[in-house]
């Protein structure tokens, strides 16, 4: 993916100025800031969910101009902050909801009698892909919050995915829990779509990204790797706060 300049207003306000990055296939790209750096923003501008400036592509083909749903069938998708499930449905079954061409409305007319499987091959594929290949039939409302998360990846992912653009979807784990979604990613990226990650857990984005983007008032002010994030003045200054020298994954 490439985002070229990508302004977005609101009246007078510029909450991205000029923000231009790369998401390359088998990577995964940091995109840090403070609360209103503009993070959120930016993946509501690529996804097309709000109007921006500047121009977006995925594998050279433009987006500018199409929809959400579009954009998400040419491979660009993405997680929410929110992520709610919807709990008394299974796993297989909130999957499943996000890759047909109603949603919910389809899935629920073919869930009359309500049944708890109803799995295909893409779904059971994208399960094993992010760790939960033995829950599909479990209700989502019995999930650990771990999972949880990584059902919400796996509905990101299910169909055609070349990005995976991730908006902090460690929120709310534990260390462990974050070392081992962490990992899910991980593995996830290696076998294809590259992945923007935005997360305020330093320990996960430090150790598990290969390049970083720093926002600040809407603007980059630095990219680079993790090991030169760590040392920056000026990403130390805007959002660090002190050397991360001893930052782990």
């Amino acid at each position: 993916m490439s985002a070229q300049d990508i302004t977005v207003r609101y009246g007078g306000v510029v909450a991205n100025e000029n923000v231009s990055l790369e998401v390359h296939p088998g990577e995964i790209v940091g995109l840090i800031g403070p609360n209103g750096a503009g993070k959120t923003t930016f993946v509501d501008a690529v996804t097309g969910f709000i109007d921006y400036e500047g121009t977006i592509s995925v594998d050279s083909t433009p987006m500018n101009g199409l929809p959400p749903h579009q954009r998400r069938r040419t491979g660009l998708s993405r997680t929410w902050q929110s992520g709610e499930l919807f709990p008394n449905l299974s796993v297989n079954q909130n999957v499943i909801a996000a890759m047909r061409p109603g949603g919910l409305a389809t899935l629920w007319r073919d869930l009359i009698g309500r049944r708890r499987g109803g799995s295909n091959e893409a779904v059971d594929a994208t399960l094993r892909a992010v760790g939960l290949g033995d829950v599909g039939d479990t209700l989502a409302r019995d999930l650990t919050l771990g999972q949880q998360k990584l059902v919400g990846v796996a509905r990101a992912l299910v169909g055609y995915c070349r990005v995976l653009l991730l908006d902090e979807p460690a929120a709310g784990l534990d260390s462990q829990e974050s070392v081992e979604f962490a990992e899910r990613i991980r593995a996830v990226v290696r076998n294809g779509p590259g992945a923007l990650l935005i997360d305020h857990d330093m320990s996960l984005v430090l150790g598990v990204c290969d390049r970083i983007y720093v926002l600040e008032f809407g603007k980059v002010i630095f990219s680079g790797t993790p090991d030169e994030a760590r040392k920056d003045p000026a990403v130390i200054a805007a959002y660090l706060g002190a050397p991360m020298e001893t930052a782990h994954g």
